[in-house]
């Protein structure tokens, strides 16, 4: 990455020492621990924390300058399914966001009564469990602070892992894992809390990378799902023309539209769920960065969405309302804020490539939002309520007021001791082993823009469906398979279909993985044993004294 070519090992030591307090010459002794975490998103955060109060060392290795993932990036307006099946570290993350907003002092851009009490399916502030689903993200990312300083936690952030020879392996175990900075850090236990699982690929563990194919887990939801509009991000009767010069396939197509074959119904793919970034807007004056033109602005880039404006669609800010008069701006209609098709290389992909592609991302969101405000193609009226809204100027303010993560909705997923699918999902299939539980609607943003046999423009993938009640976690998810890796746990990228991804993949639950995780580390290491050969039912024992909800029972 870009970032990476400004970075020699002389700052790398340096500022490890200004972090940690601590001379390069006894460095390598204090930062080997039972337990290293890399990544710095909430689930990795969480795994932290479980591991300090259960008096193990843990070291937290993170690329990221900033922890917290998208909850403390842009993520406020919570995706959450059932609130009462979210337990332990999760639960109190969410107590500590009411806590702070019982203080009229948090309140600095409106009044707590003018706030309103709307969140994502659910009320925003509870009073019963004494927990707040939304918040700004800046406040997320204190709180993530506050429990790694007082767990005495050390993270070493803008530490980037040398995927291609930086994991040292000895008869199925992770011996240490080293940067591109040559540090390299030796642990008993080794986490992967990255969205894009970066450490668990760099094992040799077996993943999967796009949909898999229906017939795979015997699945309905998997796969291409053509013709199937469960939200309104999709086109439907607007009889749009792909061409340039519109109904003249010779002019050539508009950007971001495919000309590939979108493939069979149900048959599997390499292609992703589209990526974006969760911007924190708001119009409270006083507050507002202007949304800017980006250097290399093309209206062109945008004329899909004119003849969308044309057929009368007028999709504009998505996303939900947080404190202090802000939003967390999601994709909303046919033409948004997803940048589909465009994230197909990313989890793959070279440091500097996906640097490329969150460029790219960056630019066409941009552009996106100059567009709406100044475009003479979007109603005056739109026009003018856009020019009042810009990025919030106490959020981001070391990244331009931008948000530190982009929304990584899906990247490589582990083919682990256990695939979670629709069937457990859906309660087709029972799960023996719980160690948390999801509720959430199983979740595909659009993943391909193409060419329908009638010649018009057609979205491909936005899938919504909703579980009918609570659904257990199989804790093979976060398992390699034993003869692969023998001590490495996953929390984020894990063992999961594409659609049943589409539900666990919520900020909640990750904390939930993460907090089980752990556990099972901390108990592993108690035993001298392989996590793998922990008795479930002890693990069980653990967990449901330490808070986590392992089964629902709505009578109780």
């Amino acid at each position: 990455m870009k970032t990476l070519k400004r970075i020699s090992l002389i700052v790398m030591v340096l500022a490890c020492t200004l972090q940690i307090g601590c001379s390069s010459a006894e460095k390598t002794e204090k930062l080997d621990a039972d337990v290293i975490i890399y990544g710095g998103t909430s689930a990795a955060i969480a795994t932290a924390i479980q591991l300090a109060r259960m008096d193990k060392s843990v070291l937290v290795v993170c690329p990221e300058k900033h922890i917290g993932g998208l909850s403390a990036s842009g993520l406020g307006f919570t995706d959450l399914g059932n609130k009462e099946v979210i337990g332990g570290l999760s639960k109190e993350f969410y107590q500590e966001v009411y806590n702070h907003y019982q203080n009229e002092e948090a309140w600095n851009w409106q009044p707590r009564s003018e706030y309103g009490n709307e969140g994502q399916g659910t009320t925003a502030i509870d009073d019963e469990f004494k927990t707040m689903w939304t918040f700004e993200p800046h406040v997320a990312e204190q709180i993530f602070k506050k429990f790694i300083k007082d767990h005495n936690i050390t993270i070493l952030r803008d530490k980037w892992l040398d995927r291609e020879k930086g994991v040292e392996l000895k008869d199925g175990e992770i011996v240490s894992i080293t940067m591109l900075d040559g540090e390299t850090y030796k642990g008993k236990i080794f986490v992967d809390g990255t969205y894009e699982g970066d450490l668990m690929a760099a094992a040799g563990v077996n993943y999967h990378v796009g949909r898999e194919a229906n017939s795979v887990y015997n699945e309905e939801w998997n796969g291409v799902q053509k013709g199937v509009y469960h939200h309104s991000h999709n086109f439907q009767q607007l009889n749009i023309s792909p061409y340039v010069i519109p109904g003249d396939s010779t002019s050539g197509l508009l950007p971001r539209i495919s000309a590939e074959d979108p493939g069979e119904q149900g048959s599997g793919d390499k292609r992703l769920q589209a990526y974006n970034y969760r911007l924190c807007t708001t119009n409270a004056e006083g507050n507002v960065v202007p949304f800017e033109k980006p250097e290399n602005y093309d209206p062109k880039e945008y004329e899909l969405l004119r003849r969308v404006f044309e057929g009368g669609r007028y999709s504009m800010f998505g996303g939900g309302k947080i404190p202090n008069m802000k939003r967390d701006v999601n994709n909303v209609g046919p033409f948004s804020s997803d940048n589909i098709g465009m994230n197909y290389e990313y989890p793959e992909a070279s440091y500097e490539k996906r640097q490329e592609i969150l460029d790219e991302h960056i630019n066409y969101h941009k552009g996106l939002l100059y567009f709406w405000g100044h475009d003479e193609s979007v109603p005056e009226r739109f026009r003018e309520s856009i020019k009042k809204w810009g990025l919030a100027k106490d959020e981001f303010a070391d990244n331009g007021h931008w948000p530190y993560q982009i929304y990584v909705r899906e990247a490589r997923r582990m083919i682990g001791d256990f695939v979670m699918t629709e069937n457990e999902i859906l309660g087709k299939s029972k799960v023996q082993k719980s160690i948390g539980m999801g509720s959430y609607a199983m979740d595909s943003h659009n993943v391909q823009r193409y060419i329908t046999k009638e010649g018009y423009v057609q979205n491909e993938g936005d899938l919504g469906i909703e579980p009918e009640k609570p659904y257990q976690i199989h804790l093979g998810t976060i398992l390699p398979k034993k003869e692969e890796c023998k001590n490495l746990m996953v929390t984020a990228a894990i063992s999961s279909s594409h659609i049943a991804f589409g539900s666990i993949r919520m900020e909640p639950v990750f904390m939930i993985l993460g907090q089980s995780a752990a556990t099972l580390a901390s108990m592993a290491l108690d035993k001298n044993m392989d996590i793998h050969d922990i008795p479930y039912e002890e693990l069980q024992k653990k967990l449901l004294a330490d808070g986590q909800v392992l089964e629902y029972n709505p009578e109780n």
